[in-house]
């Protein structure tokens, strides 16, 4: 049987002012800004940096949130929204709203215990979490925290077929119910911050737990790289850095350090994560290893929407990778009105980059959203407090959207539509067609 999460707005709205009432503050920063900053307190430069980090100038991931301020809501009266529902219905499957939890990889840099911790508060919320390929822990140990509530494996399909199909059954095996393949990371993009510092976790032994924990990720190790890989100079910082990455690996420290399999195994990792041949054929591969719906996020433009559908994708998910690819990049609530334009009701089409609030998710199911992703936000929950940090977002979110639909006029996720908003066209507001109630 199938666990409920019962919600309601007006009494987290409660709970927060009664906690005042005993000069308590809420557990984490309610507003977005202070979140971001309490968490940067606590985390180091360089972990921060890997965060809230974007590619070049950060314009784009700028863009992002920037793109929503061009849009107004426009709240309708006298409705009855005594009652509220929402729920949504996505592949047979009753979600208790639209928001999900995207995929981030790396989070042990957030916190010790990373996805696991955000598997609890998306179990405790019935809150869909799609995990990452580059998690901190395998798939099987995250999904036994989670019971029966919905989870989805995000897939980065790198230079081994092998593997991927490895990813995918482990994923099937582990009660995922869709694969979602990531398309916008062929190579990773320049991200200034973590440039400037010199870190990328995944060289110090960081978010490779899916590969290191799967046989034929263990049968590469021992084959010769496809290219090779420049070793760091001898210094007391590289010999800190093999250290602690001997520590990391499973099993015994001193067999690590004399077998050097650690280090194999980043290398390996270096090797064969990104793949530049990737292309629309591989889409055929995928859909033969495996029954569960999928679908492909990064898309944003409306002809690639339409070659998804072409390709039988059961899914689309709307982003630019929280503007860390390209920089400069088109908004994810700027593209997505013509993806779903194209997808016409065909497949969901999912909403992810720049959701920073309820007001953000609202704006993005009126453009049409099936539902709505965040990243940053719950990692920095995460960073503040593990699980009741997640926990706390979560609800946070969900409690805006809550209220933005019902001070909307809306009782049901159903009801929002183009109707509720205006478009800034910066040259005064333009009324876009009015349709539902």
């Amino acid at each position: 049987m199938k666990k409920s999460f019962k919600f309601s707005a007006l009494d987290r709205q409660k709970e927060i002012f009664m906690r005042g009432m005993g000069n308590r503050k809420p557990l984490i920063p309610v507003s977005y800004a202070e979140l971001e900053a309490r968490a940067k307190e606590v985390l180091s430069e360089e972990n921060f940096a890997s965060i809230a980090g974007g590619a070049g100038k950060e314009q784009g991931m700028a863009n992002n949130v920037e793109a929503f301020s061009k849009w107004r809501i426009v709240p309708r009266m006298l409705n009855d929204v005594s009652e509220v529902d929402l729920s949504i219905e996505m592949f047979g499957r009753k979600l208790a709203s639209p928001l999900m939890l995207a995929p981030v990889g790396v989070i042990e840099i957030a916190h010790r215990q990373a996805d696991i911790a955000v598997a609890k508060a998306a179990a405790k919320t019935q809150t869909p979490f799609i995990i990452s390929s580059q998690a901190s822990f395998p798939t099987e140990r995250i999904t036994a925290e989670m019971g029966d509530a919905p989870r989805w494996f995000q897939l980065y399909w790198g230079k081994s077929d092998a593997l991927m199909e490895s990813f995918v059954d482990r994923a099937e095996q582990s009660g995922c119910e869709a694969i979602v393949l990531t398309v916008d990371t062929k190579l990773a993009g320049w991200r200034v911050r973590d440039l400037d510092l010199g870190h990328l976790p995944y060289l110090r032994g960081k978010g490779i737990a899916q590969y290191t924990s799967d046989p034929i990720f263990q049968q590469l190790i021992h084959e010769p790289l496809s290219s090779p890989i420049s070793k760091p100079k001898p210094s007391l910082g590289a010999i800190a850095t093999l250290l602690a990455l001997n520590w990391r690996y499973e099993g015994n420290f001193f067999k690590n350090l004399f077998s050097g399999l650690p280090l194999k195994a980043v290398r390996k990792f270096v090797d064969i994560f990104t793949n530049t041949a990737l292309n629309w054929d591989d889409l055929t591969k995928l859909r033969e290893s495996t029954k569960l719906p999928i679908l492909i996020k990064g898309i944003l433009h409306p002809q690639d929407a339409q070659k998804a559908l072409d390709y039988g994708v059961d899914g689309i998910i709307v982003s630019n990778h929280g503007g860390r690819q390209v920089d400069y990049n088109i908004a994810a609530i700027e593209a997505l009105p013509d993806i779903v334009r194209v997808a016409d009701g065909k497949v969901p089409v999912i909403m992810d980059s720049g959701v920073r609030s309820g007001a953000d998710m609202f704006i993005a199911m009126a453009l049409g959203a099936s539902a709505v992703c965040i990243g940053r936000p719950y990692v920095y929950g995460l960073a503040l407090k593990g699980a009741s940090g997640v926990e706390e977002v979560i609800k946070n979110m969900l409690a805006e959207f809550e209220l933005t639909m019902r001070l909307s006029g809306c009782s049901r996720v159903g009801e929002i539509s183009k109707g509720h908003l205006w478009r800034d066209s910066g040259e005064g507001l333009s009324i876009p067609e009015r349709t539902g109630h």
